[in-house]
């Protein structure tokens, strides 16, 4: 075989691993993408999820505590008006006998699941934050912005509460009077 057979051959062979490599290098970084925004898609319908299961475990938790208040209020009004009106001194009774306790466990378990059901709206949240992230990193990293076709941006809507968005407008957050006394 000739030199100048075995340099054309070579030169093909090189050109062959590079094309292939930017064809390659293409359909993987696209299809990082494509699987990012796929992921925060779902992300999103999470945090939907999320917040209705949490609104809807409170609302519930809270009803249940509530009406338990309401019940017990009329028992007991009726327990000691039944034991203690009749004007015969029964009502020194009142100090020796056990008489019901208004149980706190439901306003425990209402506040502890405030507490859990917040924090995993949030997670879900910081989630889509850091699929955002990523996604961010790999349109504005080397190689990969060269070979990415969809550069638009993903758009996360951060669900929070009048009072923060006022303080993140603002810079401030002077009101520490949580009880408004």
């Amino acid at each position: 075989m000739s030199i100048k057979k075995i340099i054309t051959i070579t030169i093909v062979g090189i050109l062959s691993i590079v094309i292939l490599t930017l064809i390659s290098s293409y359909f993987s970084y696209n299809n990082k993408e494509v699987a990012l925004r796929t992921q925060a898609d779902a992300q999103v319908k999470k945090i939907e999820t999320t917040h209705d299961e949490m609104w809807k475990v409170l609302s519930e938790q809270a009803s249940v505590s509530d009406n338990y208040k309401e019940a017990f209020g009329k028992i007991y009004k009726d327990i000691i008006s039944s034991r203690y009106d009749k004007g015969d001194g029964s009502l020194m009774k009142f100090i020796k006998e056990a008489n019901p306790n208004f149980d706190t466990k439901l306003y425990d378990k209402v506040m502890n699941s405030i507490e859990i059901q917040r924090t995993a709206f949030k997670n879900t949240q910081d989630r889509l934050s850091d699929i955002i992230r990523e996604h961010q990193t790999l349109l504005n990293s080397y190689p990969s912005k060269w070979f990415i076709s969809n550069t638009k941006p993903i758009e996360q809507k951060v669900i929070s509460s009048s009072k923060t968005k006022k303080v993140m407008e603002t810079g401030l957050d002077d009101d520490v009077d949580i009880f408004k006394k």
